[in-house]
C-alpha cells in the first residue's frame, strides 16, 4: 500500500492537489461591523470648512508635497483670487532668525465656463533634514503662516510614519475621515493619498468650483504636511461633449510633484525617497503597455531601488489588483498582468490602492505564473509578494460599497465596508506597524493592524491569518 492506504501515485496526486486545494478555499476575516447605512452628502458650499481666508488676495488652498528625490525640497502651492500677487515664500528654520525667499511661478487655466484663479507653485530647495521651518505666503498683500517639518536623513532604520487616505471627497464623511487623521495619536508625518481628490467631475460640467473648496478644505492638513499624489478616475475630467478632451488638466495644473527627479517624463508616474522608504507612484489611467513611457520607466527604476538605503519599497497606484468586492471588479487586472511579475521579482512589500470605496487587506499572494496553456491561473501564497491594502474608503458622496463577493477568496486577510484612514509606521529596516482605523470609533480604535517584516530583510511569513 501506497502513502496513507493508496496504491496509485495518480491518486496520491489527486488527493494531494485536492488537500491543497481544501486549505485555499477560506478567506480570512469578513468584519462583522454593521455600520448604519446613511446617503452621503457633499458638505454644502457655505461650510465651514471651506471658507475663504480674509483679506485682500489672502492665498488659500495652500498645499506642499515633496520637492525632490530624497526629501531636501518642498513644492509651497497656493491659489490668490484678486490678482496674481507675488510668487515668493518666504522661509526660516525654527531655531534661526535668517529669512530665507524662494521665487515660483504662477498658472491659471480654463475649464469650459470656468476660470480659474492663480495658482502659484514654488520649490524651496537645499533645506536641512528633520527640521521644522515656518514659511509665509501672500507677500504684499494678506500674509499667510504656516510650517512643515523635513524627513530625517535617508537611511535603512529610520523611524518614519505615513498616513494613508484615498478617494476623499468633500462630503460629511470627509470631514469625519479627515479629523480622525489629524487626531489619531500615532501621528502620520507624510499622507501618501491613492486618488480621487475632489470629484468635482459629479457634478453639472465637472464644476470646477468644486475643486476650489476641496483645496480650502484639506488646507488644514496639507499645509502642514507633504501629501503625497497619486492620480485617479475622478481626476481625468475627459469631457469632449462640452470640448475638454485633455486629460487631467484640472489636476495636472493645481497639483505639481517632481516627476523629473526620477527620470520620469510625465506626473502621473514618479518616485521619490523619504527616510527609509522609497515610494513608487503609478498611474492607472495612463498607458502602461509595453513600450509605453510608463512602462519603461517602471522597468529601469525598480531595479534602482537600493533596499540597504530604503529598505520599504511602497507602491502607490489607483485602482487595485486584489479586490473582493463587485464594485471595479478586475479593472486593474491588466495592469497587474503587466507588472506583477516585477513586483515579486523586487520585492514590494506593499501596494496600497484606492478606486473602491470600502477597505481590504490581502495575504501576500501573486498570480504570475499563467502562460495561457498551463491552467495556473489562481494567486497563490507567495513571500516574496507585496501585501496589497484597498484604502479608497475616505468617504465621498458616491457612499460605500457593500457588495462583495461570496465566498470570500483565499487572497484576502480582512475586509469591510466602512470609511477611515491608515497609518504606516515603519520601525527600522525590518519591521513596520499597520493599523487602520474605521470612522465610527475612537481616535485611537484600530479595526485592522498588522506587524509588517519587510521582504528584504525579514522575508518571513508574516500573515495575520497564518495560524486560523
Amino acid at each position: 500500500m501506497g502513502l496513507l492506504g493508496f496504491s496509485s501515485p495518480l491518486v496520491v496526486a489527486v488527493f494531494c492537489l485536492v488537500l491543497n486545494a481544501a486549505s485555499l478555499v477560506n478567506g480570512g476575516k469578513t468584519s462583522s461591523f454593521v455600520r448604519k447605512v446613511e446617503k452621503t452628502i457633499d458638505m454644502p458650499l457655505d461650510a465651514d470648512v471651506f471658507q475663504v481666508p480674509p483679506g485682500y488676495n489672502a492665498p488659500q488652498q495652500v498645499h506642499i508635497t515633496q520637492g525632490d528625490l530624497v526629501g531636501k525640497a518642498v513644492i509651497v502651492s497656493w491659489v490668490t483670487v484678486d490678482e496674481p500677487g507675488t510668487n515668493t515664500v518666504v522661509y526660516w528654520s525654527e531655531n534661526s532668525e535668517q529669512k530665507e525667499q524662494a521665487e515660483g511661478k504662477v498658472y491659471t487655466y480654463k475649464y469650459y465656463n470656468y476660470t480659474s484663479g492663480y495658482i502659484h507653485h514654488c520649490t524651496i530647495r537645499h533645506l536641512e533634514f528633520n527640521t521644522k521651518y515656518y514659511y509665509v505666503v501672500g507677500i504684499g498683500h494678506t500674509e499667510r503662516q504656516f510650517w512643515f517639518v523635513t524627513p530625517p536623513e535617508v537611511g535603512p532604520d529610520v523611524p518614519y510614519s505615513f498616513g494613508l487616505i484615498g478617494d476623499l471627497g468633500q462630503s460629511y464623511d470627509s470631514n469625519v475621515t479627515l479629523t480622525h487623521y489629524e487626531r489619531n495619536p500615532r501621528k502620520g508625518q507624510t499622507l501618501l493619498f491613492v486618488g480621487d481628490l475632489s470629484y468635482a467631475d459629479n457634478y453639472p460640467c465637472h464644476d470646477n468650483n468644486r475643486w476650489d473648496t476641496w483645496g480650502r478644505f484639506v488646507e488644514r492638513s496639507a499645509a502642514y504636511q507633504p501629501w503625497i499624489w497619486t492620480a485617479g478616475n475622478h481626476e481625468i475630467d475627459f469631457y469632449p461633449e462640452i470640448g475638454e478632451t485633455v486629460p487631467f488638466k484640472p489636476y495636472s495644473h493645481r497639483y505639481h510633484v517632481p516627476y523629473r527627479a526620477s527620470g520620469s517624463t510625465a506626473p502621473f508616474w514618479h518616485s521619490i525617497k523619504r527616510a527609509s522608504a522609497y515610494i513608487i507612484v503609478l498611474s492607472s489611467y495612463s498607458a502602461y503597455g509595453k513600450y509605453t513611457p510608463q512602462y519603461k520607466w517602471l522597468e529601469e527604476e525598480l531595479p534602482k531601488v537600493n533596499r540597504s538605503e530604503t529598505p520599504w519599497l511602497i507602491v502607490l497606484m489607483h485602482a487595485p489588483w486584489y479586490n473582493s468586492y463587485n464594485y471595479h471588479y478586475m479593472e486593474g487586472e491588466t495592469m497587474r498582468v503587466m507588472y506583477e511579475p516585477w513586483f515579486v521579482k523586487y520585492k514590494v512589500d506593499v501596494v496600497f490602492a484606492g478606486h473602491v470605496h470600502a477597505y481590504e487587506r490581502s495575504e501576500r499572494v501573486s498570480n504570475i505564473a499563467y502562460n495561457v496553456v498551463n491552467g495556473l491561473c489562481s494567486p497563490v501564497k507567495d513571500l516574496s509578494a507585496p501585501v496589497y491594502i484597498t484604502i479608497g474608503d475616505g468617504g465621498n458622496l458616491e457612499g460605500l460599497v457593500t457588495n462583495m463577493t461570496e465566498p470570500q477568496p483565499a487572497y484576502s486577510a480582512y475586509r469591510e465596508a466602512s470609511f477611515g484612514h491608515a497609518i504606516f509606521e515603519i520601525k527600522n529596516r525590518t519591521h513596520a506597524y499597520y493599523g487602520w482605523n474605521r470612522n465610527q470609533d475612537g481616535y485611537a480604535v484600530e479595526a485592522d493592524s498588522m506587524w509588517f517584516l519587510n521582504r528584504f530583510w525579514s522575508p518571513i511569513d508574516d500573515s495575520t491569518t497564518a495560524d486560523s
